[in-house]
């Protein structure tokens, strides 16, 4: 390969960055990644407690398919590989009631056979729920190339798969205009919308469901093994493989621009000079703090005042008993409310990790999710120091309310840990501690652009320089900031 002259440093070694950093390997560049911490994956992310894994990250992979687009990214970035096969769960996830359990399976048809067996009186909204499904069987965003660009394997979308995607385009408008809670109401079934409701933030708007549904419907959704850091992993050991360097522990402060023109990245003492910067981190926290002043500009100060984000609490126990004979993914309909965070969940989803190498042998990890506009409590009680205390008091009744609810947890609860968005603000840098935009009906979340107009050879990547959708999104955005960087620099892209 011949290496073109032309330096690029891109800030941040999470999948976006990462990404990018493939990609600009593949198509010449001379690539330096800095990354804060000491592993990459950014958000997408798992750690150890007491011998035992708490994932952080991946919960489903869309694109985990072949059938899908974005499984062409992931291979091209080298996520996906031998050492982390994908493993499709089904069911997909379970109510575990009192006398019955009721689930949702890759199978439509028995799907809504269970279903309309549990409950006869939301027939109506089953059949409409499985027209919307299998309107969306085909709605995938496809993988093209930007306008003008020179490519060694050009992409773009067929007629054929557009004139696929019109059933969507039918019932997106209905979708898109409601949230997900309000969708649910129309179940009048209280267990059905406990089932449905269970897995994503109810105040994403409709599609974000349905959307996910018809996913696992077509055999995607999958889940990677080894979650987080394995995939991490492997794109970065990609970079490396192609010549990419990453440096750890390199916490990016300022982005130095001169002239109208970047020159490189202040990473405390040490200057790194580049002719083209890509900066994948969150860019709501990047236009304020990263500059020399703050960004002034139209789509800047849009994002500052309309940005909603979704924020969630990480819940996890390590127990020592196997819990193999129970479904990967647990929805508990709960008698009395969980309290957290000046809020209060009615229902618990367990993430079971049995099946995966997560624990010391015998033993099991857990994991919960609970969504919530949740920051300001948490950065009061980092504030006025009882932040410790507050997580002390969820972990003991998280620990009670797993062993109520699981008989062979009791008194087996050997380790807890509660991450919150103050732990992915500290160990990310994200806006409130978000983990992605919240789209929400009232249109798409505010972005930045992928190329800065003030300052040339300045790019964005990540969550915020598109639609939300989690790591496709973070992924598809690296993709398309060397895009830019290819033809801004007349440069050939390679895929």
């Amino acid at each position: 390969m011949i290496l073109k002259p032309i330096k690029l440093v891109i800030v941040g070694a999470g999948i976006a960055g990462l990404s990018a950093a493939v990609y600009a390997r593949k198509s010449g560049f001379q690539t330096l990644v800095l990354e804060k911490n000491t592993v990459p994956g950014g958000l997408s992310t798992s750690w150890r407690r007491k011998g035992y894994t708490i994932e952080g990250g991946i919960h489903w992979l869309t694109g985990s398919s072949p059938r899908l687009p974005h499984h062409k990214i992931w291979k091209e970035i080298g996520a996906l590989q031998d050492n982390n096969p994908v493993y499709v769960k089904d069911p997909l996830y379970t109510l575990m009631g009192r006398k019955r359990r009721l689930s949702l399976y890759r199978d439509l048809d028995r799907t809504f056979k269970e279903l309309a067996e549990a409950a006869p009186e939301d027939i109506r909204p089953l059949r409409r729920l499985v027209k919307h499904i299998r309107s969306l069987e085909h709605f995938h965003a496809p993988i093209a190339d930007i306008r003008g660009l020179k490519a060694k394997y050009p992409s773009k979308a067929s007629m054929k798969d557009v004139f696929k995607m019109f059933p969507a385009f039918l019932v997106l408008p209905h979708l898109m205009r409601r949230t997900i809670g309000d969708y649910l109401r129309s179940f009048k079934n209280n267990d059905l919308r406990t089932l449905l409701g269970s897995f994503i933030n109810h105040e994403q708007n409709a599609l974000s469901l349905v959307y996910t549904l018809s996913s696992y419907m077509v055999g995607d959704g999958g889940y990677p093994k080894g979650g987080s850091l394995v995939m991490a992993g492997n794109i970065a050991d990609t970079v490396t493989s192609l010549g990419g360097e990453i440096l750890y522990n390199k916490s990016v402060t300022r982005i130095v621009v001169e002239d109208g023109t970047v020159k490189g990245v202040q990473a405390g003492e040490e200057f790194f000079p580049a002719d083209a910067v890509i900066v994948s981190p969150d860019a709501r926290m990047v236009i304020d703090n990263m500059f020399d002043e703050p960004v002034q500009e139209p789509w800047a100060e849009k994002m500052r005042q309309g940005l909603d984000v979704d924020q969630c609490l990480i819940m996890s126990a390590g127990i020592k008993a196997d819990l193999s004979s129970y479904p990967r993914n647990m929805v508990f309909s709960l008698d009395k409310p969980f309290e957290y965070s000046g809020t209060a969940a009615d229902v618990l989803m367990v993430n079971n990790y049995a099946a995966d190498s997560y624990a010391p042998e015998g033993c099991t990890a857990v994991t919960s999710l609970l969504f919530g506009d949740i920051y300001d409590f948490w950065k009061k009680a980092k504030d006025d120091g009882s932040y410790r205390e507050k997580k002390k008091d969820i972990c003991e009744r998280y620990v009670a309310l797993i062993e109520s609810l699981i008989p062979e947890a009791k008194g087996k609860v050997e380790m807890t840990d509660l991450a919150t968005p103050m732990t992915l603000q500290r160990y990310c840098g994200t806006h409130k501690g978000s983990f992605m935009s919240l789209w929400k009906p009232s249109g798409f979340p505010p972005s930045v652009p992928v190329k800065y107009h003030k300052a040339k050879g300045l790019y964005f990547a990540g969550q915020r320089t598109g639609y939300s959708g989690g790591l496709p999104v973070a992924a598809l955005s690296g993709r398309t900031a060397v895009q830019h960087l290819c033809r801004d620099n007349d440069v050939v892209f390679v895929g």
